[in-house]
C-alpha cells in the first residue's frame, strides 16, 4: 500500500495509507526529550501553552532535531533545547532509547536523553514567544507537583508517566494523581 501526502507543511505533513490517516514529521526532522535531574535530585519540568490543547502542559524539556540543521545530531540539539527551554546546560547527555509517542496517529518519535553535568546558565524561558515558565521539582514531591497542576487546569503530558512510574504501579498513594 502506498502513502499519499494529504497535506503538508513547514514541519509536518498529513498522509493517507489505505484507510489509516496520520501525521508525520517532514524533511527528517526528530525530536528529543530531555531527562534533566540536579545534583540535588530535582527535576526540570517546563510548562508552556499548546495549541492543540487550548491551554498550558506540564512537559519534560524537549525540542526539534534537525529543524534549523539538516542531520543535526541528538546531544547538541539536546543540549541546546535544554539551555533554551530552562536556562540549565548539559556537560553531556546519554541517550535512554528512541519512543513513539502516539502511534496509532503519529509516525513521529523522539530519543529520550538523561542529561548530566547541569550548570544554571540563564533564566530560560525559551526563544520567540515560547513563553515557557521552568519548574525545578524535587523528585520526591513530583506526584504531588502534578496533582496540583493538573487541579490548576494544565494539561499533563504523557512522558511524564516516566516520572510517575512508582506512584502510578509501586504502590504508592493514588490520591495524590487524582486530587
Amino acid at each position: 500500500m502506498t502513502a499519499e501526502t494529504v497535506w503538508e507543511g513547514r514541519f509536518i505533513r498529513v498522509v493517507k495509507q489505505g484507510k489509516w490517516e496520520y501525521a508525520a514529521r517532514c524533511r527528517g526532522i526528530g525530536a528529543a526529550v530531555i531527562l534533566a535531574i540536579t545534583r540535588a535530585d530535582e527535576v526540570i519540568l517546563v510548562e508552556q501553552y499548546r495549541v492543540p490543547l487550548g491551554r498550558n502542559c506540564l512537559e519534560l524539556p524537549a525540542g526539534l532535531v534537525g529543524d534549523e540543521q539538516e542531520g543535526e545530531d541528538i546531544a547538541p540539539a539536546a543540549i541546546r533545547e535544554l539551555e533554551e527551554e530552562t536556562g540549565y546546560r548539559a556537560g553531556r547527555v546519554e541517550p535512554l532509547g528512541f519512543f513513539h509517542s502516539s502511534p496509532g496517529m503519529v509516525s513521529e518519535g523522539f530519543t529520550l536523553v538523561r542529561a548530566h553535568d547541569l550548570v544554571k546558565v540563564g533564566a530560560g524561558g525559551g526563544d520567540g514567544d515560547e513563553n515557557i515558565i521552568v519548574h525545578v521539582v524535587p523528585r520526591g514531591e513530583v506526584a504531588a507537583f502534578v496533582a496540583r497542576k493538573r487541579a490548576e487546569g494544565v494539561a499533563i503530558d504523557v512522558k511524564m508517566l516516566l516520572l510517575l512510574a512508582d506512584t502510578l504501579i509501586g504502590g504508592s498513594d493514588q490520591r495524590k494523581l487524582s486530587a
